[in-house]
């Protein structure tokens, strides 16, 4: 579910997700197998799948693309019980300020699905004091609800709230961020999503925000058309226009093509990534080349039967004649 609060801007972005901080961990969504095999049963029993949430529509994509990477990180992982682990990440720059975070997650007893548990809680906290903390629920079969805090130097910033109802074709979330009833501001995302076919899936958002002598809503629509190997989405708003093509050419290989306008800027982006995933080597690659010149690649390797994982991550900017590496190593 998406983060109003992520956002710099009076007005967030569209569909724009909480960046999770270092060390996190939550328990996956539904995988797209899953989903896959969902759809074809709901497609052979004559229904409509549920088409997920509105901010999930580009994700297959994004998810090809290779993180940024600078310096060097080190995570280390502990499980203290079978719901409880924590983390420390000490990250070590020369562009930016190190840091250290501690996270701490805790897994409810509540079983969903092989891939989900409830209630869910994570909390992250560097040593500036910064707190960035979820708290995740799934309140009912059909209805999910999460809060997310954030502090900043140990200074209150913002909160959210948000509740997700998932019907057998459809999809409806409503998000508050930093709602204040005195002053009467804050911002509200509205998100639809409905199974129009087994393939097709059509939406909208709704982002409504309001501050003393300012106030304002962006509506934006979405379309996804989920083929036997392939999707292919669209978003339109005010602001632009936003369009990804995520094809799987194999178990190894899988591609992604991303295009987005923005009226506003008047710029137009292109970016090409894939991802290349060798079980047997324990080997995942990811690359990146967009039409800025900017190739960015990142390599990850498990270091079997040690509870070691390597990465390493570059990124080579043409036009500014900038380049950066990274290099991280995470234990257990």
């Amino acid at each position: 579910m998406g983060n109003v609060l992520a956002a710099g801007s009076p007005l967030p972005v569209p569909g724009a997700a909480f960046a999770v901080p270092p060390g996190f961990t939550v328990p996956p969504v539904q995988g797209p197998e899953q989903k896959r095999a969902a759809g074809a049963e709901a497609e052979a029993e004559g229904k409509l799948p549920n088409p997920g949430t509105f901010e999930e529509c580009h994700r297959k994509c994004k998810e090809l693309f290779p993180l940024q990477m600078e310096g060097v990180k080190l995570i280390v992982n502990k499980g203290l019980s079978n719901h409880f682990q924590v983390n420390h990440t000490v990250s070590l720059s020369t562009a930016a300020e190190s840091s250290y975070h501690f996270g701490a997650t805790y897994v409810g007893t509540k079983q969903i699905s092989p891939t989900e548990a409830f209630p869910v809680l994570v909390g992250d906290m560097d040593n500036t004091g910064s707190l960035n903390a979820q708290v995740i629920h799934q309140l009912t079969n059909r209805v999910r609800s999460k809060m997310v805090l954030q502090t900043q130097q140990s200074k209150f910033v913002n909160w959210q709230v948000d509740s997700e109802y998932r019907g057998e074709d459809y999809t409806a979330m409503l998000t508050l961020g930093n709602p204040d009833i005195l002053l009467g501001s804050g911002i509200m995302v509205a998100h639809f999503m409905q199974s129009i076919t087994p393939r097709l899936a059509l939406g909208g958002e709704l982002v409504y925000h309001r501050r003393p002598g300012e106030e304002g809503a962006v509506m934006s629509v979405a379309g996804r058309y989920t083929g036997s190997n392939w999707i292919g989405t669209l978003t339109l708003s005010p602001a632009g226009g936003h369009a990804t093509y995520y094809h799987k050419a194999n178990d190894q290989l899988q591609v992604g093509v991303e295009l987005e306008a923005s009226l506003r800027m008047q710029e137009t982006s292109v970016t090409f990534g894939y991802q290349l995933d060798l079980p047997k080597a324990n080997l995942l690659f990811k690359g990146s080349l967009d039409s800025n010149w900017v190739v960015g690649a990142t390599l990850e390797k498990k270091i079997v039967p040690l509870p070691l994982t390597l990465a390493l991550g570059a990124l080579l900017n043409h036009r500014k004649n900038k380049f950066q590496c990274g290099f991280g190593l995470t234990i257990g």
